[in-house]
């Protein structure tokens, strides 16, 4: 499988359209492509599974290690994989490169395509490109502008060629056809744009007349299969995995994790009337729940399984959204009464607020002695959310997140009860197996 990565300087630069014109453009000439995304992103591989047919894969060093990386790359499967980076190239989890695009593209030895969205700028665009060169050994293959005009680019294209040792690949036009919305989070999940694939066809389009397709393919490089040691023993077990518009947000792997203990079975807490018969695990990922709120509250009879069955002692792990879920549910700011009710197996209920409240990397440590995990376990997470839950249970994880200046901000979460636990870190299994068995045994 040869393999390129698509970075750029900074988020809004233009890296998932030109990401995912480049795999619909590569479909159209009949390469299977496997698509990446760099850091804990859920949005953007839910885009490229949509467009290429193949599930998409995070490559993320701090969740999942080195090893990880290797293990979740080694598991794509096609002849070209494109991986779309995070931030800007060199951005990671604090104030230098670590864990980020450029780190990812070393551990993989694999080649860059820069994407660059200028503004107003010539000459300095390459002081720009120069910089971003130098600054470390990225082997940067070459340059595609973004959102720009054709006289602006033929400008443009001469100023790199006389400033910046790097090739132009060729660019792609501003269009407003082309534009994706946003929500609170980011972007609006490829299950919810009716118009997707009208969209990034015509970015595809778009790519073949303005970009040598040719010369981009010729940077592609061979890349390495490397060992995967993440594998787990059958036990016979039936997994039921919350899954629809409202609950998407899974790693492929801690998916791929459950499948090899035993049998998975998906299921929509929006659209079933009640959880899939003779389960042993419940597993309810991150969304947006408070977006379908409307919907899952409707759905008594699935928010009363859900309920009778924790009561019940089935063992269950519910990450963000699937926290917000099983609490009784929305209480909006400055009012008392509860909106919408949700499960109500956790005594409380989340409000959603204008602001994030955590975001970022951090460690959890499992401080309170408890029936899902071993005290004193400590495993790498991330919280993206804009919410916070006032839950009476007791709270079993200790968080830390490393701060720019060195210092450590810590707060509490992770709720358990009966053998449930939920919280708001996102976790992938690969960083720490031993917590997946834990959960589910």
């Amino acid at each position: 499988m040869k393999s390129i990565v698509i970075a750029s300087d900074s988020s809004g630069g233009g890296k998932t359209t030109v990401t995912l014109g480049i795999m619909k453009a590569l479909k159209n000439r009949e390469f299977n492509v496997q698509g990446y995304k760099v850091g804990p992103d859920y949005i953007d591989p839910a885009f490229h599974t949509k467009i290429t047919g193949t599930t998409s894969r995070n490559l993320d060093l701090y969740l999942m290690g080195e090893d990880g990386v290797k293990a979740s790359f080694s598991r794509g499967n096609g002849d070209l994989a494109v991986v779309e980076g995070v931030m800007g190239l060199y951005d990671g989890k604090g104030v230098d490169s670590s864990y980020s695009t450029y780190h990812v593209s070393k551990v993989l030895n694999l080649p860059i395509i820069l994407v660059l969205s200028p503004k107003a700028q010539v000459a300095t665009l390459c002081a720009e490109i120069n910089g971003i060169v130098n600054f470390k050994d990225a082997n940067i293959k070459g340059i595609i502008l973004n959102n720009i005009t054709e006289s602006y680019y033929k400008l443009l294209k001469v100023s790199i060629k006389l400033n910046c040792n790097l090739e132009v690949l060729g660019y792609l036009p501003k269009d407003d056809r082309l534009s994706l919305e946003s929500r609170h989070l980011g972007l609006v999940q490829s299950s919810e744009i009716e118009n997707l694939e009208e969209k990034i066809g015509i970015c595809a389009n778009l790519l073949e007349k303005h970009i040598n397709m040719d010369l981009l393919l010729d940077k592609f490089k061979e890349s390495k299969k490397y060992v995967d040691n993440f594998h787990v023993e059958n036990q016979g077990k039936r997994t039921a995995v919350a899954y629809d518009r409202a609950f998407s947000f899974y790693y492929k792997e801690n998916l791929e994790t459950l499948e090899e203990m035993g049998e998975v079975i998906y299921f929509s807490p929006i659209v079933d009337k009640e959880l899939p018969s003779n389960i042993d695990f419940l597993y309810i990922g991150g969304g947006y729940p408070e977006v379908f709120i409307k919907e899952l509250s409707e759905n008594t009879s699935m928010l009363e399984s859900i309920k009778k069955a924790l009561d019940n002692g089935l063992r269950c792990y519910a990450e963000c959204g699937g926290l917000m879920y099983l609490t009784q549910g929305e209480r909006k700011q400055g009012e008392e009464r509860v909106s919408h009710s949700t499960v109500g197996f956790f005594k409380g209920c989340y409000t959603i607020t204008s602001k994030l409240q955590n975001f970022g990397y951090a460690e959890a440590k499992v401080e309170t002695e408890n029936n899902v995990l071993t005290k004193n376990m400590r495993i790498n997470c991330h919280e993206f959310h804009k919410s916070f839950v006032n839950i009476s249970e007791e709270k079993v994880l200790s968080i830390s997140k490393e701060m720019y200046d060195g210092t450590l901000k810590r707060w509490r979460c992770g709720y358990t009860k009966k053998n449930t636990i939920a919280a708001y870190g996102h976790v992938h299994f690969f960083g720490n197996l031993q917590w997946a068995k834990d959960i589910f045994n």
